[in-house]
């Protein structure tokens, strides 16, 4: 049986998949690169130095209704860039699963149900995103991150966020998320459901599981500096080994104690 060009090109589903989440991080980190619409220096933003230079808040500014949007899509674009590579394992699979079920009747190709997976993912980091991007408006307007780097003005700030997310790095709540975003085929065991809405709901329980495990590393860009590319590959680089490292617990609990040591090194030696 003969089969067009187009069947022929939907049966590379792999290379369609894996090509287009290639493409999808290229394309957020070039943006990230860019300023992310903020009209600032990515360069001026990225520091080796922590606690970040010193810089006095600049606090009381109102943000219009377009800077709400510029920094919504900073935020959402940034989890994308950062979180994508992590879940790219278990789209994969998804679209590997739902490929098998076409002996069974199911469409010829599974792009489009795994692009509704994936979509499902992203937007459960939209909401996340809005939520960052509120907690970022009050710690500005109250001069506890500055206004022009995104970084934290007080070390109190600072440790606080290290220890908060040490903690949680040993909760488990934080287990538990882990351990779902590992077991890429555990996950879609429990979770499948047919239909493109179907496949839009795992990915969004797919990406609550993420937030789960990730939320906390996330709110460390307060204390890095939220365009500092060095604290941005770096949690992107923890994030991944969580979730692909076969000591990705391990891992994790390390990256704790690290928080944990760092964040009371603040609060004792550097403020009392």
């Amino acid at each position: 049986m003969e089969h067009s060009a187009a069947e022929l090109l939907l049966r590379r589903d792999r290379w369609i998949v894996g090509g287009g989440l290639l493409l999808l991080c290229l394309l957020c980190w070039a943006y990230l690169l860019a300023g992310s619409g903020t009209g600032m220096s990515v360069a001026a933003m990225t520091s080796w130095q922590f606690p970040p230079p010193a810089a006095e808040g600049l606090a009381g500014g109102s943000w219009g209704a377009a800077y709400w949007i510029v920094m919504l899509l900073m935020w959402w674009i940034m989890m994308i860039a950062m979180m994508v590579p992590s879940a790219a394992p278990m789209i994969l699979l998804y679209a590997r699963v739902y490929r098998h079920g076409q002996e069974a009747g199911a469409e010829l190709s599974p792009v489009v149900p795994t692009a509704a997976f994936t979509a499902g993912y992203l937007l459960a980091w939209l909401l996340f995103s809005g939520f960052a991007t509120g907690l970022h408006f009050v710690l500005e307007a109250s001069g506890l991150v500055h206004r022009m780097m995104m970084w934290s003005t007080t070390t109190v700030l600072s440790g606080s966020f290290l220890v908060a997310a040490g903690l949680y790095q040993f909760s488990p709540w934080k287990n538990r998320c882990l351990q779902e975003c590992r077991s890429p085929v555990q996950f879609l065991s429990t979770h499948w459901r047919k239909t493109r809405i179907g496949a839009l709901r795992m990915g969004a329980e797919h990406g609550v599981f993420c937030i789960g495990c990730c939320w906390s590393l996330m709110l460390l860009l307060f204390a890095g500096g939220v365009m500092n590319l060095v604290w941005i590959a770096g949690l992107a680089a923890i994030v991944l080994l969580e979730k692909l490292h076969r000591f990705g617990h391990q891992v994790a609990r390390g990256a704790g104690a690290a928080m944990l040591a760092g964040g009371l090194y603040l609060l004792v030696y550097k403020v009392w």
